[in-house]
This record gives C-alpha cells, sequence and structure tokens, in this order.
C-alpha cells in the first residue's frame, strides 16, 4: 500500500457520511420553491416581533378609548344594614306652646342606600389633551409596528440572499470539482503511459481532494441555510427550499439621484413618524400639566333612601346641581410636573434631530454601498473572462510544457473564485438594494422595483 492510501480511504469514508447523511435528510424532506415574495408573507405572517408589536398596537388602542371613556359620568352607588346595640337615643321637639317634649326611642338597625353621578363639565381640558396625547402615542406605537416590518423583511431577504448564495457556491465547487476529476482521470493516463511525472498527477490528486472538502462545506453551509430559513419562515425544519432566480435578481437598472431618497425617508421613515408622534404628545401633555390650574366643573346628581324602624323612614330624595372643584394645593405642586414635561418634550426634539442626521447618513452609505457594489459586479465580470481566457493560455502552455502543474491548477482555482465572486456580488446587490430601500423607508415596493 502506498503513502497516499490513508488519504484516499480517508475521503471516500468522508463522501460516504455526506452521502449517507444526505440520504437520510432527504427521507424525510419535502421540496419546496420559494419565490422572494413568498418568503416575506411568510415572515410577515409568522414573525414573533410582529405578533409582538400587534399586542403593543392593541395596547395603545385601549389606551384611547380609556382616556375617552374619562368624559362619561361617574355612577356610584353605596347601601349599608347596620345592627346596633341598644343606644340611648332621645329626641326632642317642640310642641305648640313652646315647650320642649323629650321621647325616647329605641334603634336596632339602620338602613340606607346612596346614589351619586357626576359627569365632568369641564377640567381644565385635561379630558381632551389626555385623549389628543394618547392618539398621538397610538400612532407612535403603529409607527414602530411599521418599522419592525421593514426589519423583518430586510431580514428575509438576506436570509434568502444568503440561501441564494450557499446554493450557488455548491453548484459553482461542483462544476469545478467535475472538471478537476476528469483532469485528474487524464493526468492518470498520461502518467501510466510515463508522460506524465508522478509528482504532478499527486498535486492535481490534492486539488482534487482539496475540492471535495470544500464541497462538503459548501453543502453544509447551505443546510444550515436552508434551517434558518425555515426557522425563519416559521416551516418544518425538514423543508428543503430552492429560490427563485428571477425574483431574487431583480434590481433597477440605475438609482434615482440620492436626494430622491432623503425625501422619501422624511415622508416615509417608520422611526421619524414615531418620534414627530411622541414630540406632539410631549407638547399636549405639557397642557395637561397646566390644566392642573384651573378648577374642575361637574354636573351631579344623587339619591338617598334610608330606614331607621320605628324612628325615620326616607324615599324619592333626589338632588341635582352643579359641583366645583379646586385644589389650591395645584398652584405649587404642579409647577415640577409642568417642568417634568416641557424637559421630556425638548428631549424627544433633540432626538428627533439627531435621528434625522442619522437616517441621513444611513442613506449617503447604503447608496454608496449599492454603487460600489454594483461597479464590483462588472469588475468580477471581467476578472471571468481574464481568469478563462488566462487558464486557456495556461493551459495550452502546459501542453507545450512551458509551465508546471502548479501554475496550471492556480489558473484553475482562479477561475473558480473569480465565478463565485461574480455570483456572490450580483446577490450582495440585491441585499445593498433592499437596505437603501429600508433606510428610505421605500422597503414594501422591494419586490417590484
Amino acid at each position: 500500500m502506498n503513502d497516499k492510501s490513508p488519504v484516499i480511504i480517508f475521503l471516500l469514508a468522508m463522501m460516504l457520511l455526506v452521502l449517507a447523511g444526505d440520504s437520510l435528510y432527504a427521507q424525510d424532506s419535502t421540496l419546496r420553491h420559494l419565490s422572494l415574495p413568498e418568503a416575506i408573507d411568510l415572515s410577515i405572517k409568522n414573525s414573533k416581533e410582529l405578533k409582538s408589536g400587534n399586542a403593543r398596537t392593541d395596547r395603545a388602542t385601549a389606551a384611547v378609548q380609556e382616556a375617552r371613556d374619562q368624559r362619561l359620568p361617574d355612577v356610584k352607588i353605596s347601601g349599608s344594614y347596620l345592627r346596633l346595640n341598644s343606644p340611648n337615643v332621645s329626641l326632642k321637639t317642640k310642641s305648640g306652646t313652646g315647650a320642649t317634649d323629650s321621647n325616647s326611642v329605641k334603634l336596632s338597625s339602620v338602613v340606607y342606600g346612596l346614589a351619586n353621578v357626576s359627569l365632568p363639565l369641564y377640567s381644565g381640558l385635561r379630558i381632551r389633551n389626555g385623549i389628543e396625547a394618547a392618539k398621538y402615542q397610538e400612532q407612535a406605537v403603529r409607527a414602530d409596528a411599521a418599522g419592525s416590518r421593514d426589519n423583518v423583511v430586510l431580514n428575509t431577504v438576506t436570509a434568502y440572499i444568503n440561501l441564494y448564495k450557499a446554493k450557488a457556491a455548491v453548484a459553482l465547487v461542483k462544476e469545478n470539482l467535475e472538471q478537476s476529476r476528469q483532469r485528474g482521470k487524464d493526468f492518470s493516463n498520461l502518467e501510466k503511459n510515463g508522460l506524465l511525472a508522478r509528482n504532478d498527477l499527486l498535486t492535481a490528486q490534492l486539488q482534487t481532494s482539496n475540492i471535495e472538502l470544500s464541497l462538503f462545506d459548501a453543502e453544509s453551509n447551505y443546510r444550515l441555510a436552508v434551517i434558518n430559513m425555515d426557522i425563519l419562515l416559521g416551516l418544518p425544519e425538514k423543508t428543503i427550499l430552492e429560490t427563485d432566480t428571477a425574483s431574487t435578481m431583480q434590481v433597477p437598472a440605475a438609482l434615482k439621484p440620492v436626494d430622491d431618497y432623503l425625501k422619501a425617508a422624511a415622508d416615509n421613515r417608520s422611526d421619524l413618524k414615531a418620534i414627530a408622534f411622541r414630540s406632539k404628545a410631549a407638547a399636549t401633555g405639557i397642557k395637561i400639566a397646566k390644566g392642573a390650574y384651573y378648577p374642575g366643573v361637574a354636573l351631579t346628581g344623587g339619591y338617598v333612601a334610608a330606614d331607621i324602624p320605628g324612628l325615620l323612614t326616607i324615599t324619592n330624595a333626589v338632588n341635582i346641581g352643579l359641583g366645583v372643584q379646586y385644589s389650591v394645593s395645584s398652584l405649587w405642586k404642579s409647577k415640577a410636573k409642568l417642568a417634568e414635561a416641557k424637559a421630556q418634550e425638548q428631549e424627544l426634539l433633540a432626538n428627533g434631530e439627531g435621528l434625522q442626521e442619522k437616517v441621513r447618513a444611513q442613506i449617503y452609505e447604503a447608496y454608496q454601498a449599492y454603487l460600489v457594489n454594483r461597479e464590483k459586479i462588472q469588475v468580477y465580470q471581467q476578472a471571468i473572462e481574464q481568469a478563462q481566457e488566462n487558464y486557456t493560455i495556461t493551459n495550452n502552455k502546459y501542453n507545450n510544457s512551458l509551465v508546471t502543474t502548479t501554475e496550471l491548477l492556480n489558473a484553475d482555482v482562479a477561475q473558480l473564485q473569480a465565478k463565485l465572486n461574480h455570483a456572490f456580488a450580483q446577490a450582495d446587490l440585491v441585499v445593498a438594494y433592499n437596505k437603501l430601500l429600508q433606510v428610505s423607508g421605500l422597503l414594501p415596493s422591494a419586490t417590484q422595483p
């Protein structure tokens, strides 16, 4: 047995393990063709982040209704039955002659009931402003949910592109492996006929072994990309996904001017909308704090009924009127609340200005990243042509014994690397474009550029 036998046996064993694993994996798996728009729809439907956002939106909507309920009347009903011991009760009344008569009454129980209604008429506009502030907060939460949706969409696009890249890598490495194996067979025949040095054959076989190992890694990365995509989309983890190249590689021929994306961000960015709504809510909070300086006026009404056996019975005691309430302590206690509300407004305004600067920087960065990726594709396309021509020339030189086997194999590796770089650059351009749409607030149209 020669020195390379252990290496060959090891590689054969690895191949058998991988093929066996793939066979078992395939038996329990289902194949599904998935376009990018379908992936986005599934991720939105199954996103835990978006479900949590929907719950926050429902809570904000309930807060608005709670604020509106403050305009409704307060109705309180109370009643009691009291059992008494034997109290000493003496009733003194004046007779017609002016003399005072004293009567002793024995009491054992008291029953009474009260009903009070209060309808607020004026509260320093605190109720109206409270409703307005709650509405702004609700709109802010809805904007947050829209921003979360954009994040989910971009994450889905990135995961889909990673799956495409992993599949493309497997295909290119397999293609290169077939060529390398064929070269190995040709070199083996030449070596048997004494036309090739054994060292050159071993060099070619070693490259084939390296490509096989690269294929193991590429297939493993592909399987992991599929599993991650299944989890992201809420699909069974045994689902094998086939990407749709046509829907994946859709990008516009040319970008709009960067100023158009800046304007779109100002109009459409969810986080800018959210902080604007919260700033409005904070401004309304100042009005609410100032409302404490004003009195409250309410329409009041009530009903009283009582029964004290042997002494007193009251029925149909209805009252109606106006009630005025004013807290004098609000003159000094409300100053801190007012200062806090003003500080919150200033904080949000400053955060909004900082966010606007951040958004502008993000757009310029994403815009340049797209342009750079587009230029890379052109360079990598030229690199493919150059690598192919270089391999042809090197192969001709090798056939004429002008270059070594190592130089020929290096030229072949350069071809594979150029093809991988070009395929990855095309995929990265899609991610760069969708990133530009996201930072511009235009991501929902990503599937239809």
